[in-house]
């Protein structure tokens, strides 16, 4: 009978991916005790299967579509030649590139205990993982979320992809098909059509659906007129075929592909955490939390995708700085959404903060939406990217409530309207900078600044100018 090992400690975290390595990090630094549990890859779902390989892959599809669109500056050239194992190989390189940053050797380092193995809670208190029983004052699961896979006929007989496994195949897909119209599925799209991929989407309702309308329309038609399959409102009813021969039975007919990627949302990793041991609550395999980000074990703490919440890699980041207040200095910190930003990174980037559109118009329906297009930015003509468009959300008494932007560079365009959401600011804040000429960011000074016009060229302040020039 082997006896497992017996560790007490202060905290412990199970998932390295970016909350839990946040949280492992930034507690031992400042005195605490800690135990890191991780049963796969240091860093997680981001770096390695999601936003470290998905960007990397995307810029060599923009510098082969900047090639091809040379043309229209005058500079002429032949099709690129693409290198698809080439491609795949930078996008290896930039992952070994960063994973020492998040490796076992760093965190040992910072004098975290790191145990590569599966963890399980045996009872409130304890965690079993490999050879070792720890006990712990606190814990933080960031265990994550995983591929969801839907429950298609066929599909669990043929070789498909998701996200942990598209970034490995090294040969061209000839036509890869894609099911699911998220970010995810959309950036994949581009990305591969991009490197010479046949490429179908199909959605089963309509595109990034949790974005606005108008703004999802421009990258639907740039998707569409790059080349992209774009099927909206498809059921997809079986999946078969083998090896590079697949089909793809769907609501309009069957659809001939070499790869299947199943891009249709995601599940928190819960399965093997034993949480009915530890006595945590679940609601669809998320843990349940409160605004501390607290379970009903006030002990045990959930951050990132596991809580079933935004899924994004700044927001398990920004959930590790708030169970840090919370553990290490006994600080009340709550959770707040209001301006949490996303960003789906297709060309042009769509990018969004704060309220919707139609949510500002249901709470507010004095509130003002206001809109600049990219069109009359002077950069984005220079450069050629005139394609998009801002719309700020602002309430009956000038707070700055929300903005989405669709537009070259629009998640670090849309930043300025981050800030001033988190910060409260009214719109008069985003006016009295000065923005350098010419630049992208001056499309929001132009979309702040459209606030004060009809104010400033009424018929009222033309009769107070008339008169002030009839003065000495």
């Amino acid at each position: 009978m082997n006896l497992m090992e017996a560790i007490k400690t202060d905290i412990c975290v199970i998932g390295a991916g970016s909350g839990g390595l946040s949280v492992a990090a930034g507690a031992s630094q400042m005195g605490a005790d800690v135990v890191l549990i991780e049963q796969g890859e240091m860093g997680g779902d981001c770096l390695n299967y999601g936003c470290v390989p998905s960007k990397a892959l995307l810029a060599a599809a923009e510098s082969v579509q900047a090639a091809r669109d040379a043309g229209r500056f005058g500079v002429h050239m032949a099709e690129p030649v693409i290198d698809f194992g080439q491609v795949h190989q930078h996008v290896r390189d930039v992952i070994d590139g960063i994973a020492p940053h998040d490796s076992q050797e760093r965190f040992e380092g910072l004098g975290v205990n790191v145990i590569r193995a599966s963890a399980s809670f045996t009872e409130p208190k304890t965690v079993a993982a490999g050879d070792y029983e720890i006990t712990a004052k606190r814990f933080v699961v960031a265990t994550g979320s995983s591929a969801a896979v839907p429950p298609i006929p066929g599909l669990a007989e043929v070789p498909f992809l998701t996200n942990e496994t598209i970034f490995s195949v090294h040969e061209k897909p000839e036509h890869l098909i894609i099911i699911g119209g998220g970010p995810i599925g959309c950036e994949m799209a581009q990305a591969h059509r991009r490197l010479g991929c046949k490429v179908t989407l199909l959605e089963l309702f309509t595109m990034i659906p949790k974005d606005d309308p108008e703004l999802v329309d421009v990258v639907r038609q740039r998707l569409i007129a790059e080349g992209i399959d774009v099927r909206e409102g498809i059921g997809v009813e079986a999946v078969e075929g083998q090896g590079t021969a697949l089909r793809v039975v769907t609501s309009d007919g069957a659809i001939d592909g070499s790869h299947v990627l199943v891009a249709a949302g995601r599940k928190p990793n819960t399965e093997s955490l034993g949480l009915a041991a530890a006595g945590v609550e679940t609601e669809r395999g998320a843990i349940q939390v409160d605004a501390r980000l607290r379970t009903n074990k006030k002990h045990i703490f959930a951050i990132g995708d596991v809580t079933g919440g935004y899924q994004f890699t700044h927001q398990a980041g920004y959930h590790a700085g708030v169970v840090v207040r919370n553990i290490l200095f006994r600080a009340p910190a709550k959770v707040d959404d209001s301006s949490i930003p996303w960003v789906s990174y297709t060309e042009p980037e769509l990018a969004h903060v704060g309220l919707s559109e139609e949510q500002l118009m249901q709470q507010d329906a004095k509130g003002t939406v206001l809109r600049s297009d990219f069109a009359g930015n002077d950069r984005a003509r220079a450069t050629g990217q005139g394609e998009g468009l801002l719309k700020v959300m602002v309430d009956r008494k000038g707070k700055i409530r929300g903005a989405s932007m669709v537009g070259p560079h629009a998640g670090e365009v849309i930043q300025p309207w981050i800030l001033a959401i988190s910060q409260g600011l009214h719109i008069r804040a985003m006016t009295g900078y000065r923005a350098p000429y010419p630049t992208l960011g001056e499309i929001n000074k132009a979309a702040a600044s459209s606030f004060y016009t009809p104010t400033l060229y009424s018929s009222r302040t033309q009769r107070l100018v008339r008169w002030l020039m009839k003065l000495p």
